[in-house]
């Protein structure tokens, strides 16, 4: 009798078990990595949001309800931005929290609030009177 050299069947499961184990944690990571890539996108998002709000003059320390398109007076964006800002309604906020006197100068502290349909944002603004 020749004996013949291959892979026993508890070699091959053990093999099979191993590259399902590998393929399963790959596939683990890779919805991880897109739940986080989703939420770091979200987070641009609203810090694009708010710097909307802080560099316009019109709506930064007023209570208003707005489109986020009214807030891009100011800057040069594309045209399908534009429209897709148009839709998104916002509500701007802001909270007089306390003046402090230095000197000559009062500056005042208050907390403007952003909300929109998929976001909201909160940060806190000192200002020169």
């Amino acid at each position: 009798m020749v004996s013949k050299k291959a892979f026993t069947l508890i070699e091959v499961m053990v093999a099979v078990l191993i590259v399902s184990l590998v393929i399963g944690a790959m596939i683990k990571m890779r919805g991880d990595m897109n739940h986080i890539f989703i939420k770091m996108q979200e987070n641009q998002n609203s810090i694009q949001y708010a710097t909307f709000l802080l560099w316009n003059k019109k709506y930064s320390l007023d209570n208003s309800h707005t489109t986020l398109y009214n807030l891009l007076d100011e800057f040069d964006l594309d045209d399908n931005l534009r429209r897709k800002l148009k839709e998104q309604k916002v509500d701007v906020e802001y909270k007089r929290l306390e003046d402090i006197e230095l000197e000559m100068n009062v500056f005042e502290i208050g907390r403007t609030r952003l909300r929109g349909s998929d976001f909201a944002l909160e940060f806190e603004r000192v200002r020169l009177q």
